[in-house]
């Protein structure tokens, strides 16, 4: 089945999953696909970690954090071991957890402030993480330090691109600043201003990348910002209606072939906009509480969206094979011309033939890594593939200069 305007509005819940716990209102503060295998985890301000089997339609098994609570909820490669934050108390350390032996594997200690984003690289075991103190934070599976670090003007958030090639910065008014993963300590390769923002006080709350690397997502209290991701033009701005000035800019996400965006609303609505005219096209209700938590899956389908409960929204077969054939052939205008990462900015190849910048500027090196003599985890067991089912089939360190 592809993916376009009549498949996307057939979508309705296949999986509800209500916290069961003495806390059964607790928020969902954070959901994760991993990229390859079919496991959905989540974390909440119960200090709950559940895993979920996307296959399958069920929870895997239910995880406590109590001393320190959990935040930011991310997979590693490895479908049995995520990094957290922490959401208690003066401990701001990141936390890489084994949820298969349910022990933490290493700590990463450096902010002084609670984090608010982590970003997991596709390619490589780096990570990186952006927090309250006005710090980014690059970080590695296999050792404890920080490996770089940037200080921020504002509130920064970050991510990763989808091909590891390229991570953004979103920490000031209305600024993306770019950076090349292999070529961090030149600083960033390109800036993208969108000019609605820079005088609106509002900070980037959401970034993402499309899973082709042309889109960059970028999210300002009620305003989605669809850029093109080498040359920085805007591409579309996209309202949310409900999220007033100064409102919580809440998670977006694009569907893999970058067609709609989606987003949750005060008004616990999901709602979904083509990419290539920027006009609404369908909406999704069944939340008893605002969706803060959206992602669409990499492999599947498939999108989670969260408050209080974890949702999972599939195709209704049902209502495709109700409508007229004249509808079922209904397209949306085609997106905008697509690259993909793998063609590399023309800044960034002239960075790579300058030589390394000299030591007291930008992002520098923490640690020398060592080579890695072992998965960060060997995974216990396989997960045995059902066939069928209701998802279809198993497809200290240095400063930033100048300030």
């Amino acid at each position: 089945m592809k993916l376009d305007l009549n498949v996307l509005q057939s979508f309705a819940l296949g999986r509800v999953f209500k916290n069961q716990g003495e806390e059964g209102t607790a928020r969902i503060n954070s959901i994760s696909f991993h990229r390859t295998a079919d496991f959905l985890v989540s974390a909440s301000d119960d200090d709950c970690i559940r895993v979920c089997n996307t296959q399958t339609g069920t929870e895997d098994r239910v995880l406590l954090t109590k001393k320190y609570g959990c935040a930011n909820i991310t997979f590693t490669h490895d479908p049995f071991s995520v990094i957290t934050s922490s959401n208690k108390g003066n401990n701001y350390a990141l936390r890489y957890h084994d949820l298969h032996a349910n022990r933490f594997v290493r700590y990463f200690s450096g902010h002084s402030g609670r984090v608010t984003t982590l970003s997991m690289s596709p390619k490589a075991d780096t990570f990186l993480s952006a927090a309250e103190d006005k710090t980014v934070r690059l970080w590695d599976l296999r050792v404890n330090g920080c490996q770089a670090l940037l200080e921020a003007p504002g509130l920064p958030t970050t991510t990763f691109d989808e091909q590891g090639l390229v991570f953004a910065v979103g920490a000031e008014r209305g600024v993306v600043k770019l950076y090349d993963a292999r070529n961090w300590a030149a600083g960033p390769f390109t800036s993208f201003p969108v000019s609605d923002e820079i005088h609106s006080g509002a900070l980037f709350g959401c970034l993402r990348f499309s899973l082709d690397g042309s889109l960059l997502l970028a999210v300002a209290e009620g305003r989605i910002y669809l850029l093109d991701s080498f040359e920085g033009r805007l591409l579309q701005k996209i309202v949310n209606p409900g999220v007033g000035e100064g409102g919580q800019a809440l998670e977006a996400c694009l569907t893999p072939d970058a067609q709609f965006v989606l987003s949750g609303g005060p008004d616990r609505a999901i709602r979904a906009w083509s990419v290539a005219s920027g006009q609404f096209v369908a909406s999704f209700e069944g939340h008893a509480g605002v969706p803060a938590c959206l992602k669409f899956s990499p492999r599947k389908l498939l999108f989670a969206s969260a408050c209080s409960a974890l949702g999972l929204w599939i195709p209704d077969v049902s209502k495709l094979q109700q409508q007229p054939p004249q509808q079922q052939q209904q397209q949306l205008p085609p997106p905008p011309p697509v690259g993909m990462m793998q063609q590399q900015h023309p800044p960034m190849q002239m960075m790579q033939q300058q030589p390394a910048p000299p030591p007291q500027h930008g992002w520098h090196q923490q640690q020398q890594l060592q080579p890695m003599h072992g998965q960060p985890h060997q995974q216990q067991q396989q997960q045995q593939q059902q066939q069928g089912g209701m998802y279809g089939q198993p497809p200290p360190p240095p400063r930033w200069g100048g300030r």
